[in-house]
């Protein structure tokens, strides 16, 4: 037995010296960032390196006549206490009518977006193309980054990205240490990331889910406009939509690149807004924040053939789309992150939280089902 146990242990020392010599030899430093952390948390933004989302004069919501009177069905609270739910809001017709919270948190305490930041970096482009810092979405990413500018990269151009079909190899594994996602997150040069990825597909054809894209537009954005993605973001939309707390976003380093595809850490009632932007067609009380035909695309979907050979009925403009509802959209993180729209209700749902269901149905979590059938008054 004793012999047994040495021999685990040698073995155990070896795959440890193993995987050093290769994360040092390999350049890949990162690894030991992931081990340490291992799975990615709500709460990440207290690792990482943060810029700060600037605040002006806020504009509080008001909470409705009826406040947390509306029915909330008890096998939807259920469903979200078990996926770890820490905030749910409801808005309609501009006024709180539903929140509730869980372990300790509460309309102000900050949660991790994870890929709801897509949606927010699809924001900005409509931004940067209203304001004519991005002529059209038809020009070539090289026109912004060099690393594009030759060989077949030089044909993918910003709608290609913005609409997840960008042709590249970017392997979208979040359980892989190994994976360049795992290396966008943990990592210290997601520039150098996001620019090195080879061409797998012809731009334009195929759909297919990657970070790397809007980690693109993200660097694409802070060319352009010549400020960090937080600055811009902080004057073009935290200020206007009347945000009452400052973001954190999150940097690679210090004073890095702003990780575009993740890492918007803010609270229900601030995160609300971005829903209240898309529900008034990209206007904030009646001022246009993004082109009104920017935003007509960016919840149309997109049509592109994706890996199971259909058309794309699901994705548009980094916005996700319910084929069975067309009318509504949301805003996806992979812990359950949600912003959800439902026009004809004029009704945003917002939920934070640690898990989400592995239950799909034509691409929409089951808590996301149920949270439309709640807002639609159909629970």
């Amino acid at each position: 037995m004793k012999k047994f146990f040495r021999g685990l242990l040698w073995t155990i020392l070896l795959i440890i010296v193993s995987f050093s010599a290769y994360a040092w030899i390999s350049g890949k430093t990162y690894l030991f960032t992931a081990v340490r952390y291992n799975f990615a948390n709500i709460d990440d933004y207290e690792k990482f390196t943060n810029n700060t989302v600037a605040v002006s004069t806020a504009q509080p919501w008001a909470n409705a006549a009826n406040y947390n009177q509306i029915p909330y069905p008890d096998s939807l609270n259920t469903l979200l206490e078990e996926l770890g739910t820490v905030g749910l809001l409801m808005i309609r017709n501009n006024e709180v009518v539903f929140e509730k919270y869980w372990k300790g948190y509460s309309d102000s305490s900050k949660s991790g977006s994870f890929s709801m930041a897509k949606s927010i970096t699809s924001l900005l482009i409509g931004v940067a193309l209203k304001e004519g810092k991005i002529k059209s979405l038809e020009e070539p990413v090289g026109n912004y980054l060099p690393e594009f500018k030759e060989g077949d990269k030089a044909t993918v151009r910003i709608i290609d990205v913005l609409t997840m079909s960008s042709g590249t190899d970017w392997n979208e594994s979040y359980w892989n240490l190994f994976s360049v996602t795992s290396e966008a997150y943990y990592g210290t040069d997601v520039y150098a990331t996001a620019t090195g990825v080879k061409m797998k597909d012809k731009p334009g054809t195929v759909h297919s889910y990657k970070s790397g894209d809007t980690q693109l537009l993200g660097l694409i954005l802070e060319k352009a406009t010549g400020q960090s993605l937080s600055d811009y973001a902080s004057e073009k939309l935290w200020k206007p939509l009347g945000a009452e707390h400052p973001a954190l976003w999150s940097t690679d380093k210090e004073n890095g690149h702003i990780k575009a595809y993740c890492c918007f850490n803010s609270n229900t009632r601030d995160f609300a807004r971005i829903g209240k932007l898309m529900l008034d067609s990209g206007k904030w009380n009646g001022t246009p924040i993004i082109d009104s035909a920017y935003w007509a695309n960016s919840i149309k979907p997109c049509g592109i053939i994706d890996l199971k050979g259909a058309a794309c009925d699901y994705y548009g403009y980094q916005w996700w789309i319910d084929p069975l509802n067309p009318e509504i959209f949301y805003a996806r993180g992979i812990l359950g992150q949600y912003i959800i729209v439902i026009p004809s209700k004029q009704t945003i749902i917002v939920r934070l939280g640690e898990k989400t269901s592995k239950i799909r149905e034509r691409t929409v979590p089951k808590e996301v089902r149920g949270l439309i059938e709640w807002g639609r008054g159909e629970l």
